[in-house]
């Protein structure tokens, strides 16, 4: 079956999707809540906001109509996204969607509120969006996007209808990238496979060569690094970068922000009155925390490249037909397998997933890469 309209860039989700189509298409199948699940990169954003449009279209998502485009870009009246940059969502966001679920759609045949990062939310704001979603008016529809269902509380996940995505095919996702973005067909698929089929990383990747550049630098780890001096300044060099990459990511529109806020404060002249001080702070504190995200997210990338590559060594040293992920660096691959056992490669992958548990529990950043890039060093006999 090929997706048409609003649908056809939810890649390689024909069959889950369905419910969400039957729901557009007949309102005995509608229910108040979804819960949208699956891996990174799988689109579970693009399919709650697929399906917004879906249900504010006349004609069931066309995906040219005014209700279509305005719903995908978030520009629809009835449509609202909470897309947070902050390591959790906080419960003043969740109150201030609860008052506006209360009110019957202004101009759309439904009013919308997509919450992607559901599993961002603490146990406090869990249960301030219980309440508001447990007698939601008759138009209100609330979307949940999340990796898996029990990553949000059993309590929300008991009033949702969960529709689970899987991880597109790589040749799918290769697809998508020449016929969309006019990438040539082997940049496509070396892209599609090096991000493991994660959209929008693979479109990073094809597009963006100091992308590609960057990644070989991480994987490169594997087998530069032959000492403690080594592990100590490479942990530096790729803490670092996240924070580069964080700051550039976030220093222009942090300046906006703060200057925005003065202007509407009034206090746009230079010197900020005392009783003014604590709401600049609180923005301050809500840029820090984007940032902190950013921060971890690059460096969470990172490590799932690093084992994407020991995946690739794991399956030439048992022999597996199960082609690489990282094709581009066959060379690589194939003289860390035959220098290294499948037990050491076992023992680096172990290394790496304890890394991101790490950086998740909050431990400084530096210590667990320093850590991590530690254990990758080939063991003496």
């Amino acid at each position: 079956m090929t997706l048409t309209g609003v649908w056809k860039e939810v890649v390689g989700q024909e069959r889950q999707i369905e419910p969400l189509q039957a729901a557009v298409a007949d309102r005995a199948a509608m229910t108040h809540a979804w819960l949208i699940t699956g891996p990174p990169g799988s689109g579970r954003s693009y399919a709650a906001r697929a399906f917004a449009a879906a249900l504010q279209c006349p004609d069931g998502g066309c995906g040219h109509c005014h209700a279509c485009t305005t719903a995908l870009s978030a520009a629809h009246a009835d449509v609202t996204v909470v897309a947070t940059e902050k390591v959790t969502i906080g419960i003043e966001e969740v109150r201030d969607l609860a008052g506006l679920a209360q009110r019957a759609p202004s101009a759309g045949r439904w009013r919308v509120i997509i919450i992607e990062d559901a599993d961002r939310m603490t146990e406090r704001t869990s249960n301030v969006l219980l309440k508001a979603i447990e007698e939601p008016p008759a138009r209100t529809v609330w979307i949940l996007c999340a990796p898996h269902a029990h990553d949000v509380a059993v309590t929300i996940r008991s009033r949702c209808r969960i529709v689970s995505l899987r991880t597109p095919a790589a040749d799918v996702v290769a697809q998508l990238l020449v016929e969309r973005d006019g990438i040539a067909p082997d940049l496509a698929m070396e892209s599609a496979l090096a991000a493991q089929s994660h959209i929008g990383i693979a479109r990073r990747l094809a597009r963006d060569p100091e992308a590609r550049a960057r990644r070989d630098q991480v994987l490169a780890l594997a087998t530069e690094v032959r000492g403690v001096g080594d592990a100590v300044l490479a942990a530096a060099d790729l803490v670092q970068v996240a924070e580069d990459d964080a700051a550039a990511a976030t220093a222009e529109r942090d300046a906006a922000e703060k200057a925005e806020l003065l202007a509407m404060l009034g206090a746009d002249s230079g010197t900020i009155p005392p009783a003014l001080r604590a709401q600049v702070r609180e923005l301050e504190e809500d840029q820090k925390r984007r940032a902190t995200r950013h921060k971890r997210d690059v460096l969470d990338r990172a490590l799932t490249d690093l084992m994407s590559l020991y995946r690739d060594v794991a399956t030439v040293q048992v022999g597996a037909e199960a082609g690489l992920l990282n094709i581009a660096h066959e060379g690589r691959i194939r003289e860390l397998a035959g220098r290294t056992g499948l037990a050491d490669t076992m023992r680096c992958l172990d290394a790496l997933s304890l890394a991101r548990e790490r950086l998740a529990s909050n431990v400084q950043p530096l210590l667990a890469i320093e850590a991590m890039i530690l254990a990758l060093r080939p063991q003496r006999a």
